[in-house]
């Protein structure tokens, strides 16, 4: 008896869930990316709102979680990563869809350089939390915030 094998397409059926095919979109979006890098990935929603998505392109996650380990030993800070990272995003749209790209090697020359955040930049970070302390009246645990991280461990962590 000869075994028949069909191929069934897959049936896309709308469910108001848009996780899978931000998936999907974010995969395809990584796959177009270099080695070794970082990807913030921004679907604007209808709404106003944001979802985000990380992806890492093959060898970024073991090293995002290197250059986290080495800043965060090193006592660096959000400020400190928003500079570092303001050096190396690559930034590209389509649609809804924005994509901030970080290659991770020259991320991590500049941790183990010392790169700091410039001083304005630092208390321009103070000057925020302080009015979202005003505005919420809930005090902030610190004024200097931790390391907001380019690798998949810090980037799963609940702030």
């Amino acid at each position: 008896m000869d075994v028949l094998n069909l191929v069934v397409p897959a049936v896309l059926t709308p469910t108001g869930n848009p996780t899978p095919v931000e998936q999907a979109v974010a995969e395809g979006i990584a796959a177009g990316f270099a080695p070794e890098m970082f990807l913030w990935i921004n679907f604007r929603r209808p709404d106003g709102g944001v979802r985000v998505w990380y992806a890492w392109t093959a060898g970024g996650e073991p090293l995002g979680d290197r250059v986290d380990q080495l800043a965060t030993a090193a006592g660096l800070d959000a400020a400190d990563w928003l500079h570092i990272s303001d050096l190396h995003q690559q930034t590209s749209t389509r649609g809804r869809v924005e994509t901030w790209a970080y290659a991770l090697r020259p991320v991590l020359a500049d941790v183990q350089a010392g790169v700091r955040s410039p001083e304005e930049r630092r208390e321009g970070v103070r000057r925020i939390l302080r009015k979202a302390q005003e505005i919420t009246g809930q005090e902030p645990r610190t004024l200097t915030p931790r390391w907001l991280g380019f690798g998949p461990v810090l980037t799963a962590r609940k702030h």
